[in-house]
């Protein structure tokens, strides 16, 4: 790892700016640094499904001369970022903390991802020691709903092992588990009158919206389940009760029993809230992702633990209530880990990233490879 170059890779990387639909520039900018290093690099179909500006990045780094290409072994991470995120500019502080002016976020989030993905292939390139095919995936969209990911190609996925550079904690954490997260829209409706003259004639769609709030488990239900209601939009003027209301939220659930009873209670309470008022409600849902869970004890998750190790970082595995371009990849193929990279403070504009971090990632990530390819070999 060339530390120096690694800095500056991340600091070109934020100054690009990348929102989600507008990735084509930073696309452009890594596909000319992996061809340098040897990559043979494509973009995807995928820019028609996402309405982004560029398709997703397809890399791969032959394997070291004398080792078979039987495998690849991935890395991920996507190249949007969050608004504020126009005009970055990284200050690195005497403290060794990366942060931006403070007027826009850092883009470390995923930068802090694709920066050591981008020295490693660059490093394997240049050293002697045995690797294997590596494979770099750059995702779009990643911020909107993992867009990009989910419209990934995946013809050349193998039941092959993919780290996805992108979480907080420090390098050596490891999530193993994230949520199937699903989401709905409810429309209650009444009947309208004037709330002044007929009061008693009309049925407040708001009230039955309402009555279904109050009714449904909200917060935290259990260590890996939550649910939310987050928008709720009815009513035309004060002197009108409201016919029509819409509410929307979410829930999160890591297991599929678990999943569907929590979807199958919420409805039953809004049907319910929305036939007891006399009114009635339709309800659309959307799977936004589904959930993936990887034992501890998985041959996986240990070998990136004890690699961690190795290297004196923390080694630590978890799940998470947030979902990533994982979440995808695990159902298209790949078996992912998401690794975390250090960021802190994501999507605001109190964005911060240490340089021990970024380095430690790129430590990491390196021995990651290196390991992998002479435990194949029997070394």
């Amino acid at each position: 790892m060339n530390a120096q170059r690694l800095l500056e890779t991340f600091c070109d990387l934020v100054r690009i700016s990348s929102p989600s639909k507008e990735e084509a520039e930073v696309a452009i900018w890594c596909a000319a640094a992996l061809k340098e290093a040897g990559c043979t690099v494509r973009f995807d179909e995928s820019a028609v499904t996402t309405g982004s500006d560029t398709g997703n990045l397809i890399a791969y780094l032959p394997p070291s001369p004398g080792v078979e290409e039987t495998a690849t072994l991935y890395f991920s991470a996507h190249m949007d970022t969050v608004n504020p995120g126009r005009g970055i500019e990284p200050i690195i502080g005497e403290d060794g903390i990366i942060r931006s002016t403070g007027e826009t976020v850092l883009g470390g989030d995923d930068k802090s991802g694709i920066a050591p993905i981008i020295e490693l292939v660059r490093t394997l390139a240049e050293g002697n020691r045995p690797h294997p095919r590596i494979g770099v995936l750059l995702s779009t969209c990643e911020e909107i709903g993992l867009l990009g990911a989910a419209a990934m190609d995946n013809a050349q996925f193998h039941d092959e092992p993919c780290f996805v550079l992108d979480a907080g904690g420090a390098p050596g954490y490891v999530i193993i588990g994230s949520p199937f997260h699903h989401t709905y829209k409810a429309t209650f409706t009444g009947k309208a009158s004037h709330a002044g003259i007929l009061p008693e004639e009309g049925i407040s769609a708001i009230m039955l919206a309402g009555k279904a709030i109050v009714a449904m488990e909200q917060g935290r239900l259990d260590a890996f389940t939550t649910a939310n209601v987050g928008t709720i939009v009815g009513g035309l003027a004060d002197n009108i009760v409201p016919e029509t209301c819409m509410i929307s939220g979410e829930f999160r659930a890591m297991e599929p029993a678990r999943r569907d009873y929590v979807q199958a209670e919420m409805e039953a309470r809004m049907r319910e809230a929305a036939a007891t008022g006399g009114g009635s409600v339709e309800i659309i849902w959307k799977a936004e992702y589904e959930g993936f869970t990887i034992s501890e004890d998985d041959p996986l998750v240990r070998f990136v633990l004890d690699t961690a190790r190795e290297l004196g970082l923390p080694a630590d595995a978890a799940f998470s209530g947030g979902g990533s371009d994982a979440n995808f990849l695990n159902s298209r193929g790949l078996r992912p880990l998401v690794l975390g990279t250090g960021m802190t403070e994501v999507h605001s504009t109190r964005e911060a990233l240490a340089i021990r971090d970024l380095e430690d990632t790129c430590r990491l990530i390196e021995a990651l490879a290196y390991n992998w390819q002479e435990q194949r070999m029997g070394l």
